[in-house]
């Protein structure tokens, strides 16, 4: 370290600054398979770099860095060209054709998007033994039949470091087992923001919750789809079904595998109730248009009861030709005005998450007439997703102030360096840690940061506001389970073993 930036042989003088958090947790994982957490903007890449680094300089294999997104791996390819004095670097997504690949495989660091590499280690290609460093950043990912999952395996029996990086770890303890199980992790090395070592480098981030009222045009199309679900409800009750008439979405889920195998008679009027309180989430936290467009969409498809909902239905069909009056009118949602306000109010950029893009589209458009620049940032899928060179165009035009604000989807939440922002809107409100911790980490990286939550009273807002901050205290908590879960296992017999089989 010389005037307090890294020195390393393999990284460019005066690029990094040194932190000790950082060098500390590098070493953690340079030891061993390490899961490093660490808050949205402290420089998780930052600590994967000084691993690179060290592993390139023993020069026993190459290193392939695993990003969920193309925008994500790319953001990684540059941070990496950047910084290390290497020249042989490839970035590796599935915009590359087969005969690209197989030249772009023999580079020293590839970074490169799961599915691609998961078909490539098939199709061998590429082969698990070039790699003595594997790192899985959003490592939260790696459960069910994510990619991810299938990569771990490949170099489960493998001399390779393995690391794992996330800004929080799930609140599930299941899913929390599960994944240092699959990536044979044996320790985790966390930060949170009140850590002695991260603390200085913390800025304050301020939270305002911003209550709006639904309008009566609104409220009233709300009872309709209410009394829709009701009956649903009281039908599956009669048919045998035990459900507590709470319009859980996560309720009707749990029952799904149990009324197709069980109790077909069910199916009919579970399915339609699954569609109609996503219906009424989408109608409460997003608006009238987002609401009328999942109708037409729906609409469209052929699945159970569809037809029988909108034709027959008088609470649904009269919500329908509310919502159709009240979108003439211009109502689309008290959180729309909200937003203006909050935005009119500060002199920096802001970040605005919705989890829905037909939310995104009204967003936009309401905000560029009201006079406001703004872009959005949507992922890659479907006829509306913005390809990967499109993403990458929009971040660069926010960066560089053509737009005042930015309005995203999850493509936008996970790791992406979009820029110093002042303020985060949560247009929406995720049930999800994960999602919270990421949103939130978005803003005060540099400077202070304010974020603003929207709550649309006595709706779906308010439940999802509770249960996310109930997941974030137990994900804050889950590190330390975690690594006693380690502790308690620990034996001199397994001490020298990089995976965790024996533990599970």
């Amino acid at each position: 370290m010389s005037d307090n930036f890294v020195e390393h042989r393999y990284i460019k003088k005066s690029t990094i600054e040194h932190r000790d958090y950082q060098h500390n947790l590098a070493k953690q994982a340079i030891a061993e398979n390490c899961l490093i957490v660490l808050p949205t903007g402290l420089g998780k890449t930052t600590v994967a770099l000084h691993v690179i680094a060290e592993f390139v300089s023993r020069g026993k294999g190459g290193v392939l860095f695993l990003a969920p997104t193309r925008v994500l791996a790319h953001q990684h390819y540059e941070f990496l060209k950047n910084n290390l004095l290497i020249d042989d670097i490839a970035l590796v997504t599935g915009e590359d054709l087969l005969a690209k690949r197989k030249k772009l495989w023999i580079n020293s660091i590839i970074c490169a998007t799961p599915e691609i590499v998961k078909n490539d280690l098939d199709r061998q290609i590429v082969s698990p033994e070039q790699f003595s460093l594997v790192i899985f950043d959003e490592a939260h990912r790696t459960v069910g039949d994510y990619a991810y999952s299938g990569i771990a395996e490949r170099f489960a029996d493998m001399d390779v470091r393995i690391i794992g990086m996330t800004a929080t770890l799930p609140s599930e303890k299941q899913k929390a087992e599960e994944m240092v199980k699959i990536l044979k992790i044996a320790s985790i090395a966390q930060r949170t923001e009140e850590s002695p070592d991260v603390s200085p480098y913390v800025q304050q981030t301020d939270t305002q919750w911003i209550t709006v009222e639904l309008p009566p045009e609104m409220k009233e199309i709300q009872s309709l789809i209410k009394a829709a679900i009701d009956s649903r409800y009281t039908e599956l009750k009669r048919l045998g079904l035990n459900l507590s008439g709470g319009r859980s979405m996560s309720e009707l889920l749990r029952v799904r595998d149990f009324v197709i195998r069980q109790n077909r008679r069910a199916a009919k009027p579970l399915f339609t109730a699954i569609r109609l309180i996503h219906a009424l989430n989408v109608f409460e936290s997003h608006g009238v248009t987002s609401f009328l467009r999942f109708c037409e969409r729906t609409q469209e498809k052929k699945g159970a009861g569809i037809r029988d909902l909108f034709e027959n239905d008088l609470n649904f069909g009269k919500a329908v030709r509310l919502a159709q009056q009240a979108q003439q009118k211009g109502i689309e949602h008290s959180k729309i005005d909200k937003l203006r306000d909050v935005l009119q109010g500060i002199s920096g950029k802001a970040l605005v998450f919705t989890s829905y893009r037909d939310s995104v589209d009204i967003i936009h458009q309401k905000l560029n007439e009201m006079g406001i620049p703004s872009g959005f940032l949507i992922g890659k899928a479907g006829e509306t997703g913005l390809k990967q060179k499109k993403q990458i165009e929009t971040i660069q035009k926010f960066r560089d102030d053509q737009y005042k604000v930015l309005i995203a989807t999850r493509v936008g939440e996970e790791g992406l360096d979009i820029s110093e922002v002042n303020l985060v809107v949560f247009f929406d409100n995720v049930p999800s840690s994960i999602r919270y911790i990421q949103r939130k980490g978005r803003t005060g990286r540099k400077d202070y940061g304010k974020l603003v939550v929207l709550i649309a009273k006595d709706t779906t807002d308010e439940t999802y506001y509770w249960i996310g901050k109930r997941k974030v205290t137990a994900a804050k908590n889950m590190g330390e389970k975690m690594n006693r879960f380690l502790e308690q296992q620990e034996t001199p017999k397994i001490k020298n073993k990089t995976g965790l089989d024996s533990f599970f």
